[in-house]
């Protein structure tokens, strides 16, 4: 008889309690749903199904991680669902757009595949047992989820801000993020619903009004009233030590911190100022947003489901050239926030760091951190003033 690690019989645990879970929740929904009837399916203790998951909603939420990821495993013919750098995508390379209407239509048809069509159960879909509104139950998560889509949105911004670009190398791209707003709002309709086809209409009507957004005149602009206001950040000359390895939660590898650029580390209910570092850095610059959380079996859990999920659909959607062009980590355990030098991280967190030649050279803390640390004139005399621990001389 093998006899089994303390790690191995943790993991088969873990696995029958997910099983478990499935099936309670597809049977009875969220809201009825009970931990002891779960412990009972997977013939465990109450407490065994709780020293794995701390709730019945960080339960939820990793059952559908884990739906999501067989689905993309599938999918790709990988053993974990990352996505091979040299495969092809489901169906082929993805069609070249022409106009924003039609990336967007194609968007919305690829995001409401994942949804049940009419006549089928809830948990038909690949990314859905049901809906995520009874698992919405606090204000902290709710609010976390405010910023989820605001991240969203400026990723498919991104990504038509770039096809837009690339269509048009003459004029600057338009800023796309408001239209992008638009149609996720439209598209996480069918989400709010037990049946998310019946409860808000056609898939095939919300993917073709989805097109229809893409013509509409929008005034969106970048210019933020707080940043004229926003202090500049500080200069220094402290060396740091980089995480080995976390997971880009947009390709689904597991990616080394380096390299020149800008890091930021926000809440997750700070997420909506990812967008000033994007839009204040240079040419050429690698930029990292690390999300914290002070409960990461929950909201780190909410954030991984929706920002994974999403970025396979930008994934089929969008040619790989237009793809955002940042990482997005999940630092659930803050090891990157502690190796920038973020005291106590959490979910209001606002820091940034620019990197240089492995080394820390601005700081900023707070509302506009990014744009901050992202815009700061770095000059031979900021430098040269400085110690390697940040020290005035």
């Amino acid at each position: 008889m093998v006899r089994l690690t303390r790690a191995q019989q943790q993991e088969r645990t873990r696995a029958a309690v997910l099983t478990a879970a499935k099936a309670e929740f597809t049977e009875r929904g969220y809201a009825t749903a009970k931990v002891d009837g779960i412990a009972e399916r997977a013939d465990l203790t109450r407490g065994a199904v709780y020293s794995n998951f701390p709730s019945k909603r960080a339960l939820y939420l990793a059952v559908l991680i884990d739906m999501v990821e067989r689905a993309a495993a599938a999918e790709h013919g990988t053993a974990d669902g990352i996505r091979p750098s040299a495969a092809p995508q489901a169906g082929g390379r993805p069609h070249a757009r022409t106009s924003t209407a039609e990336a967007l239509g194609a968007f919305a048809r690829i995001w409401l595949e994942r949804l049940p069509l009419a006549g089928q159960g809830p948990s038909a879909g690949p990314a859905h047992l049901g809906s995520l509104t009874e698992v919405l139950d606090d204000e902290p998560i709710r609010a976390a989820f405010g910023q989820v889509t605001r991240l969203e949105a400026l990723l498919l911004a991104l990504a038509l801000e770039s096809s837009d670009s690339r269509a048009c190398a003459d004029t600057p791209p338009a800023r796309q993020v408001r239209r992008a707003q638009l149609v996720l709002r439209l598209l996480d309709g069918p989400g709010t619903t037990a049946d998310p086809a019946l409860g808000f209409g056609d898939p095939f009507d919300i993917a073709q009004a989805c097109a229809h957004l893409g013509g509409l005149a929008l005034a969106d602009t970048w210019n933020p009233p707080h940043l004229p206001y926003v202090p500049p950040a500080r200069a220094c000359r402290d060396r740091w030590e980089p995480p080995r390895e976390l997971r880009d939660l947009l390709s689904g590898r597991m990616v080394g911190v380096t390299g020149d650029g800008v890091i930021t580390v926000l809440g997750t209910h700070r997420l909506e100022a990812a967008e000033e570092a994007v839009r204040s850095a240079r040419a050429g610059d690698l930029i990292t947003v690390a999300v914290t959380t002070s409960a990461p079996a929950e909201t780190g859990r909410l954030v991984q489901l929706r920002i994974g999920d999403f970025a396979r659909c930008l994934e089929r959607a969008f040619d790989p050239d237009d793809r955002p062009g940042l990482r997005v980590v999940l630092d659930e355990r803050g090891l990157l926030a502690s190796a920038v030098g973020v005291p106590d991280a959490d979910d209001t967190t606002e820091y940034a760091v620019r990197v240089r030649h492995d080394t820390i050279v601005t700081r900023a803390q707070g509302p506009g951190a990014a744009y901050a640390a992202a815009t700061h004139d770095l000059t031979t005399a900021d430098v040269s003033h400085t110690t390697p621990d940040g020290a005035a001389p």
